[in-house]
Protein backbone atom coordinates (compact mmCIF):
# COMPACT_ATOMS: atom_id res chain seq x y z
CA UNK A 1 0.00 0.00 0.00
CA UNK A 2 1.57 3.29 -1.10
CA UNK A 3 -0.17 5.93 0.96
CA UNK A 4 1.91 8.75 -0.45
CA UNK A 5 0.30 8.23 -3.88
CA UNK A 6 -3.22 9.13 -2.69
CA UNK A 7 -4.47 11.92 -4.93
CA UNK A 8 -7.53 12.94 -2.92
CA UNK A 9 -6.72 15.13 0.12
CA UNK A 10 -6.81 13.06 3.29
CA UNK A 11 -5.97 15.59 5.96
CA UNK A 12 -9.60 15.70 7.18
CA UNK A 13 -9.29 12.29 8.87
CA UNK A 14 -9.26 12.70 12.63
CA UNK A 15 -8.93 16.50 12.47
CA UNK A 16 -12.50 17.50 13.14
CA UNK A 17 -16.04 16.49 12.28
CA UNK A 18 -16.53 19.35 9.81
CA UNK A 19 -14.01 17.78 7.42
CA UNK A 20 -14.85 14.33 6.12
CA UNK A 21 -14.12 11.64 3.53
CA UNK A 22 -16.57 9.47 1.65
CA UNK A 23 -16.52 5.67 1.71
CA UNK A 24 -15.92 5.75 -2.06
CA UNK A 25 -12.74 7.81 -1.69
CA UNK A 26 -11.43 5.45 1.01
CA UNK A 27 -12.30 2.35 -1.02
CA UNK A 28 -10.56 3.72 -4.12
CA UNK A 29 -7.47 4.56 -2.09
CA UNK A 30 -7.30 1.09 -0.53
CA UNK A 31 -8.12 -0.74 -3.74
CA UNK A 32 -11.16 -2.19 -1.99
CA UNK A 33 -14.57 -3.32 -3.19
CA UNK A 34 -17.38 -1.01 -2.07
CA UNK A 35 -20.62 -2.58 -0.85
CA UNK A 36 -23.31 -0.12 0.17
CA UNK A 37 -23.48 3.65 0.03
CA UNK A 38 -20.39 5.24 -1.44
CA UNK A 39 -21.39 8.76 -0.38
CA UNK A 40 -21.50 8.01 3.36
CA UNK A 41 -19.12 10.30 5.25
CA UNK A 42 -16.56 9.44 7.94
CA UNK A 43 -14.30 11.67 10.00
CA UNK A 44 -12.94 9.40 12.74
CA UNK A 45 -11.92 5.84 13.71
CA UNK A 46 -13.49 3.59 16.35
CA UNK A 47 -13.55 0.06 17.72
CA UNK A 48 -16.31 -2.01 16.13
CA UNK A 49 -18.15 -2.47 19.44
CA UNK A 50 -17.94 1.25 20.31
CA UNK A 51 -18.39 2.85 16.90
CA UNK A 52 -20.89 5.63 16.21
CA UNK A 53 -22.15 7.19 12.97
CA UNK A 54 -19.43 9.04 11.12
CA UNK A 55 -16.69 6.56 12.08
CA UNK A 56 -14.81 3.82 10.23
CA UNK A 57 -13.89 0.53 11.88
CA UNK A 58 -12.69 -2.93 10.86
CA UNK A 59 -13.40 -6.63 11.34
CA UNK A 60 -10.31 -8.84 11.33
CA UNK A 61 -10.83 -11.23 14.27
CA UNK A 62 -13.73 -13.68 13.79
CA UNK A 63 -14.70 -13.52 17.47
CA UNK A 64 -15.90 -9.93 16.89
CA UNK A 65 -18.11 -10.89 13.94
CA UNK A 66 -21.35 -10.52 15.91
CA UNK A 67 -20.61 -6.81 16.41
CA UNK A 68 -20.84 -6.07 12.69
CA UNK A 69 -24.62 -6.55 12.79
CA UNK A 70 -25.11 -3.96 15.54
CA UNK A 71 -22.18 -1.57 15.10
CA UNK A 72 -22.96 2.12 14.73
CA UNK A 73 -20.04 2.67 12.37
CA UNK A 74 -20.75 4.16 8.98
CA UNK A 75 -18.04 2.11 7.26
CA UNK A 76 -16.48 -1.27 8.13
CA UNK A 77 -13.37 -2.77 6.54
CA UNK A 78 -13.82 -6.53 6.05
CA UNK A 79 -12.00 -9.33 4.25
CA UNK A 80 -12.90 -9.90 0.63
CA UNK A 81 -14.38 -13.30 1.44
CA UNK A 82 -16.54 -12.09 4.35
CA UNK A 83 -20.07 -13.52 4.18
CA UNK A 84 -22.77 -11.74 6.19
CA UNK A 85 -25.29 -14.01 7.90
CA UNK A 86 -27.61 -11.10 8.73
CA UNK A 87 -28.24 -7.67 7.21
CA UNK A 88 -25.46 -5.14 7.84
CA UNK A 89 -26.41 -1.47 8.12
CA UNK A 90 -22.89 -0.14 7.56
CA UNK A 91 -21.20 0.32 4.21
CA UNK A 92 -18.60 -2.41 3.71
CA UNK A 93 -15.20 -2.04 2.05
CA UNK A 94 -13.74 -5.43 1.16
CA UNK A 95 -9.93 -5.59 1.31
CA UNK A 96 -7.27 -8.29 1.48
CA UNK A 97 -6.43 -7.58 5.14
CA UNK A 98 -8.65 -5.18 7.14
CA UNK A 99 -6.09 -4.77 9.93
CA UNK A 100 -3.31 -3.78 7.55
CA UNK A 101 -5.66 -1.47 5.64
CA UNK A 102 -6.80 0.31 8.80
CA UNK A 103 -3.24 0.65 10.08
CA UNK A 104 -2.33 2.36 6.83
CA UNK A 105 -5.18 4.83 7.22
CA UNK A 106 -4.25 5.47 10.85
CA UNK A 107 -0.65 6.11 9.85
CA UNK A 108 -1.74 8.54 7.20
CA UNK A 109 -4.04 10.38 9.61
CA UNK A 110 -1.29 10.53 12.24
CA UNK A 111 0.85 12.62 9.92
CA UNK A 112 -1.79 15.32 10.10
CA UNK A 113 -2.77 15.21 13.77
CA UNK A 114 0.67 14.78 15.32
CA UNK A 115 2.86 17.88 15.68
CA UNK A 116 5.51 18.20 12.96
CA UNK A 117 8.01 20.63 14.48
CA UNK A 118 10.99 21.94 12.53
CA UNK A 119 13.94 24.02 13.69
CA UNK A 120 16.18 24.27 16.73
CA UNK A 121 14.71 25.27 20.07
CA UNK A 122 16.73 26.98 22.75
CA UNK A 123 18.26 26.20 25.10
CA UNK A 124 19.85 23.05 23.71
CA UNK A 125 23.45 21.93 23.22
CA UNK A 126 24.86 21.11 19.79
CA UNK A 127 28.59 20.41 19.93
CA UNK A 128 31.16 21.30 17.31
CA UNK A 129 31.29 19.21 14.17
CA UNK A 130 27.67 18.06 14.29
CA UNK A 131 25.99 17.65 10.89
CA UNK A 132 22.32 18.71 10.90
CA UNK A 133 20.11 19.41 7.89
CA UNK A 134 17.78 22.42 7.77
CA UNK A 135 14.59 20.36 8.01
CA UNK A 136 15.47 18.72 11.33
CA UNK A 137 13.93 19.44 14.70
CA UNK A 138 16.01 19.71 17.87
CA UNK A 139 13.93 20.21 21.01
CA UNK A 140 14.77 22.30 24.05
CA UNK A 141 17.36 20.85 26.45
CA UNK A 142 18.40 18.19 23.95
CA UNK A 143 22.13 17.37 23.87
CA UNK A 144 23.98 16.38 20.71
CA UNK A 145 27.60 15.37 21.15
CA UNK A 146 30.63 16.16 19.06
CA UNK A 147 30.82 14.62 15.61
CA UNK A 148 27.24 13.31 15.56
CA UNK A 149 25.58 13.04 12.15
CA UNK A 150 21.86 13.79 11.99
CA UNK A 151 20.04 12.85 8.76
CA UNK A 152 17.36 14.73 6.86
CA UNK A 153 14.02 15.25 8.57
CA UNK A 154 15.16 13.80 11.90
CA UNK A 155 13.23 14.87 15.01
CA UNK A 156 15.02 14.89 18.37
CA UNK A 157 12.61 15.85 21.11
CA UNK A 158 13.35 17.76 24.35
CA UNK A 159 15.77 16.28 26.87
CA UNK A 160 16.99 13.58 24.52
CA UNK A 161 20.71 12.72 24.61
CA UNK A 162 22.66 11.93 21.45
CA UNK A 163 26.25 11.06 22.30
CA UNK A 164 29.45 11.87 20.42
CA UNK A 165 29.87 10.13 17.09
CA UNK A 166 26.27 8.89 16.92
CA UNK A 167 24.70 8.53 13.47
CA UNK A 168 20.93 8.95 13.01
CA UNK A 169 19.44 8.18 9.59
CA UNK A 170 16.89 10.23 7.65
CA UNK A 171 13.39 10.72 9.07
CA UNK A 172 14.09 8.98 12.37
CA UNK A 173 12.40 10.20 15.56
CA UNK A 174 14.03 10.34 19.00
CA UNK A 175 11.40 11.02 21.63
CA UNK A 176 11.86 12.94 24.92
CA UNK A 177 14.36 11.55 27.38
CA UNK A 178 15.75 8.86 25.10
CA UNK A 179 19.51 8.29 25.44
CA UNK A 180 21.83 7.17 22.66
CA UNK A 181 25.39 6.56 23.84
CA UNK A 182 28.53 7.37 21.89
CA UNK A 183 29.21 5.96 18.39
CA UNK A 184 25.96 4.03 18.12
CA UNK A 185 24.26 3.92 14.73
CA UNK A 186 20.54 4.45 14.12
CA UNK A 187 19.11 3.76 10.65
CA UNK A 188 16.49 5.58 8.60
CA UNK A 189 12.85 5.95 9.67
CA UNK A 190 13.52 4.55 13.13
CA UNK A 191 11.47 5.49 16.19
CA UNK A 192 13.13 5.56 19.61
CA UNK A 193 10.51 6.17 22.29
CA UNK A 194 10.80 8.09 25.54
CA UNK A 195 13.19 6.74 28.13
CA UNK A 196 14.81 4.16 25.86
CA UNK A 197 18.56 3.69 26.31
CA UNK A 198 20.67 2.63 23.35
CA UNK A 199 24.30 1.71 23.96
CA UNK A 200 24.62 1.41 27.74
CA UNK A 201 27.37 -0.99 28.84
CA UNK A 202 26.73 -4.68 28.52
CA UNK A 203 26.64 -6.64 31.79
CA UNK A 204 30.17 -8.00 31.81
CA UNK A 205 32.19 -8.73 34.97
CA UNK A 206 35.03 -11.18 35.64
CA UNK A 207 35.42 -12.63 39.17
CA UNK A 208 38.92 -13.13 40.54
CA UNK A 209 40.08 -15.87 42.92
CA UNK A 210 38.70 -13.95 45.89
CA UNK A 211 35.27 -13.57 44.29
CA UNK A 212 35.70 -9.87 43.54
CA UNK A 213 34.07 -8.83 40.27
CA UNK A 214 36.06 -6.70 37.84
CA UNK A 215 34.35 -4.77 35.08
CA UNK A 216 34.94 -5.92 31.51
CA UNK A 217 34.98 -2.77 29.43
CA UNK A 218 32.36 -2.74 26.70
CA UNK A 219 34.06 -1.11 23.71
CA UNK A 220 31.63 -2.12 20.94
CA UNK A 221 28.55 -0.30 19.69
CA UNK A 222 24.85 -0.80 18.89
CA UNK A 223 23.77 -0.85 15.25
CA UNK A 224 20.07 -0.39 14.54
CA UNK A 225 19.01 -0.84 10.91
CA UNK A 226 16.23 0.98 9.03
CA UNK A 227 12.56 0.97 10.04
CA UNK A 228 13.10 -0.24 13.61
CA UNK A 229 10.87 0.87 16.49
CA UNK A 230 12.17 0.77 20.08
CA UNK A 231 9.56 1.08 22.84
CA UNK A 232 9.60 3.32 25.89
CA UNK A 233 12.13 2.40 28.59
CA UNK A 234 13.58 -0.41 26.50
CA UNK A 235 17.35 -0.92 26.71
CA UNK A 236 19.73 -2.19 24.05
CA UNK A 237 23.24 -2.70 25.45
CA UNK A 238 26.44 -2.03 23.55
CA UNK A 239 28.65 -5.01 22.77
CA UNK A 240 31.85 -6.04 24.48
CA UNK A 241 33.46 -6.05 21.02
CA UNK A 242 31.87 -5.67 17.60
CA UNK A 243 28.21 -4.70 17.77
CA UNK A 244 24.81 -5.50 19.18
CA UNK A 245 22.73 -5.62 16.01
CA UNK A 246 19.00 -4.93 15.60
CA UNK A 247 18.14 -5.67 11.97
CA UNK A 248 15.69 -4.00 9.61
CA UNK A 249 12.04 -3.77 10.58
CA UNK A 250 12.35 -5.10 14.15
CA UNK A 251 9.65 -3.86 16.55
CA UNK A 252 10.42 -3.89 20.27
CA UNK A 253 7.72 -3.09 22.83
CA UNK A 254 8.23 -1.13 26.05
CA UNK A 255 10.41 -2.41 28.90
CA UNK A 256 12.52 -4.89 26.94
CA UNK A 257 16.16 -5.75 27.70
CA UNK A 258 18.50 -6.66 24.84
CA UNK A 259 21.92 -7.61 26.21
CA UNK A 260 25.38 -7.16 24.73
CA UNK A 261 26.35 -8.80 21.43
CA UNK A 262 22.79 -9.96 20.74
CA UNK A 263 21.62 -10.14 17.12
CA UNK A 264 17.91 -9.75 16.36
CA UNK A 265 16.89 -10.79 12.83
CA UNK A 266 14.83 -8.63 10.52
CA UNK A 267 11.09 -8.15 11.07
CA UNK A 268 11.08 -9.84 14.47
CA UNK A 269 8.61 -8.51 17.05
CA UNK A 270 8.80 -8.72 20.84
CA UNK A 271 6.14 -7.83 23.40
CA UNK A 272 6.79 -6.07 26.69
CA UNK A 273 9.26 -7.34 29.31
CA UNK A 274 11.14 -9.74 27.07
CA UNK A 275 14.73 -10.28 28.20
CA UNK A 276 17.47 -11.55 25.86
CA UNK A 277 20.79 -12.52 27.48
CA UNK A 278 24.17 -11.82 25.95
CA UNK A 279 25.50 -13.16 22.63
CA UNK A 280 22.22 -14.81 21.66
CA UNK A 281 21.17 -14.81 18.01
CA UNK A 282 17.47 -14.32 17.29
CA UNK A 283 16.29 -15.21 13.78
CA UNK A 284 14.15 -13.26 11.33
CA UNK A 285 10.34 -12.97 11.47
CA UNK A 286 10.12 -14.30 15.03
CA UNK A 287 7.33 -13.43 17.47
CA UNK A 288 7.94 -13.24 21.23
CA UNK A 289 5.08 -12.89 23.71
CA UNK A 290 5.38 -10.80 26.86
CA UNK A 291 7.89 -11.71 29.58
CA UNK A 292 9.76 -14.27 27.52
CA UNK A 293 13.25 -14.93 28.92
CA UNK A 294 16.04 -16.18 26.66
CA UNK A 295 19.36 -17.52 27.96
CA UNK A 296 22.69 -16.37 26.57
CA UNK A 297 24.87 -17.85 23.81
CA UNK A 298 22.05 -19.72 22.08
CA UNK A 299 20.30 -19.43 18.69
CA UNK A 300 16.59 -19.02 18.03
CA UNK A 301 15.74 -19.98 14.46
CA UNK A 302 13.81 -17.93 11.91
CA UNK A 303 10.01 -17.68 12.16
CA UNK A 304 9.90 -19.00 15.71
CA UNK A 305 6.82 -18.15 17.76
CA UNK A 306 7.31 -18.11 21.54
CA UNK A 307 4.34 -17.81 23.91
CA UNK A 308 4.19 -15.37 26.82
CA UNK A 309 6.26 -16.05 29.96
CA UNK A 310 8.26 -18.81 28.30
CA UNK A 311 11.77 -19.65 29.45
CA UNK A 312 14.23 -20.52 26.68
CA UNK A 313 17.37 -22.28 27.90
CA UNK A 314 18.61 -23.94 24.71
CA UNK A 315 18.74 -23.28 20.97
CA UNK A 316 15.48 -23.49 19.02
CA UNK A 317 15.07 -24.79 15.47
CA UNK A 318 13.44 -22.58 12.80
CA UNK A 319 9.63 -22.56 12.47
CA UNK A 320 9.11 -23.72 16.06
CA UNK A 321 5.99 -22.94 18.11
CA UNK A 322 6.82 -23.20 21.80
CA UNK A 323 5.54 -22.08 25.18
CA UNK A 324 6.16 -22.73 28.87
CA UNK A 325 9.03 -22.58 31.32
CA UNK A 326 10.98 -24.53 30.41
CA UNK A 327 9.52 -24.11 26.96
CA UNK A 328 8.06 -27.08 25.09
CA UNK A 329 6.22 -27.41 21.76
CA UNK A 330 2.78 -25.86 21.83
CA UNK A 331 0.81 -29.11 21.50
CA UNK A 332 2.81 -30.73 24.29
CA UNK A 333 2.17 -27.69 26.48
CA UNK A 334 -1.57 -28.01 25.83
CA UNK A 335 -1.50 -31.66 26.96
CA UNK A 336 0.46 -30.70 30.09
CA UNK A 337 -2.02 -27.92 30.88
CA UNK A 338 -4.94 -30.33 30.48
CA UNK A 339 -3.25 -32.80 32.81
CA UNK A 340 -2.64 -30.07 35.39
CA UNK A 341 -6.37 -29.41 35.62
CA UNK A 342 -6.90 -33.07 36.50
CA UNK A 343 -4.28 -33.14 39.28
CA UNK A 344 -6.72 -32.73 42.22
CA UNK A 345 -8.84 -35.62 40.90
CA UNK A 346 -5.75 -37.79 40.31
CA UNK A 347 -4.41 -37.08 43.82
CA UNK A 348 -7.73 -38.15 45.32
CA UNK A 349 -7.58 -41.39 43.33
CA UNK A 350 -4.00 -42.02 44.52
CA UNK A 351 -5.06 -41.43 48.15
CA UNK A 352 -7.90 -43.93 47.78
CA UNK A 353 -5.59 -46.53 46.22
CA UNK A 354 -3.05 -46.07 49.04
CA UNK A 355 -5.77 -46.53 51.67
CA UNK A 356 -7.01 -49.70 49.94
CA UNK A 357 -3.48 -51.04 49.82
CA UNK A 358 -2.94 -50.32 53.53
CA UNK A 359 -6.20 -52.04 54.45
CA UNK A 360 -5.08 -55.21 52.69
Amino acid sequence: MHLETLETPVSPLLLNHNMQLTAEIIANHLGGELEGRGDVLVSNFAKIEEATPGTITFLANPKYTHHIYSTGASVVLVRRDFVAEQPVKATLIRVDDPYVALSGLLGLAAKFIQPQPVGIEQPCHIADGVEISDDCYIGAFAYIGQGAKIGRGVKIYPQAYVGPGVTIGDESVIYPGAKIYYNCQIGKRCIIHAGAVIGADGFGFAPDAQGVYHKIEQIGIVVIDDDVEIGANTTVDRSTMGCTHIQRGVKLDNLIQIAHNVEVGHDTVMASQVGIAGSTKIGANCMFGGQVGVAGHITVGDRTNIGAQSGIAHSIAPDSRIIGSPAVPGREFARIAASMRRLPELLQRVDKLEKLHQEK
